[in-house]
């Protein structure tokens, strides 16, 4: 399946948003402030045309990040176009969901996962020590509640960082970091469990997330806890 249902897909924009989004045409094109491809990325939204992606490079420009768009791996004509202008596939991405009630279905271990709001120190610390930096942590902040930072502990320690909100009947799980030190151990999993409880408590059916298709790993993760793969994009750069 190449393109989530419209459900998926407006969460999936909902809840990591642009710092500001211009229309041109068919092509919306984000701003993001140095928080990565995602928010910095144009896409298209509607009927477009050669002019409309001509505007989009032109937006880029005057917001000094480089050309980046991004496509469903269903938009072929969108694909094609951005190709003949020399732009090529990176990052290709899977999006994966799963029924609430998958991961639901047993109580979380005392003390292994919290989901709280503002995030807590430690929680920005995780999230700094990998990819997820001042810029990307700003993202959080625009998100609308209901949202929650996911806290994971093992051994004592606090080990793992993430972060869900609700949209629609949709909780949407971005930005989840474990500690080098305390990687394939199971947190992952109990974090997500812990985010699948939120959500269900502010009326979300389905969680979804999505993953690199090169973290085979974390790929593994998800399938084991019924996550299947509902979608897949790339981003496309010169």
């Amino acid at each position: 399946m190449a393109r989530p249902d419209d459900p998926i897909v407006a969460a999936f924009e909902a809840t990591w948003p642009t710092a500001e989004v211009a229309r041109f045409g068919g092509i919306a094109v984000g701003r993001g402030r140095g928080a990565g491809g995602r928010v910095s990325s144009a896409r298209a939204v509607g009927p477009w045309s050669e002019s409309d992606l001509d505007a989009a490079e032109a937006k880029h420009a005057a917001w000094n990040q480089p050309p980046l768009f991004r496509a469903w791996d269903d938009d072929s004509d969108f694909i094609s176009a951005l190709a003949a202008r020399g732009y090529r596939p990176d990052t290709p991405t899977r999006v994966m969901a799963a029924p609430i009630a998958a991961l639901t279905d047993r109580p979380l271990p005392r003390v292994t996962a919290f989901a709280v709001w503002p995030p807590l120190a430690i929680q920005r610390e995780i999230w700094a020590a990998s990819s997820i930096d001042a810029a990307r942590q700003a993202v959080m902040e625009r998100v609308p509640e209901p949202k929650a930072a996911l806290l994971g502990r093992i051994r004592d320690r606090a080990a793992g960082a993430g972060f869900i909100a609700c949209h629609g009947d949709i909780g949407m799980v971005h930005a989840v970091e474990v500690l080098p030190d305390f990687r394939r151990q199971g947190l992952a999993g109990w974090m997500m469990r812990q985010a699948a409880f939120w959500a269900a408590d502010h009326g979300a059916t389905r969680i979804a997330l999505a993953v690199s298709r090169a973290n085979t790993g974390a790929q593994a993760t998800y399938a084991s806890l019924g996550f299947a793969v509902v979608g897949s994009y790339a981003y496309y750069l010169r």
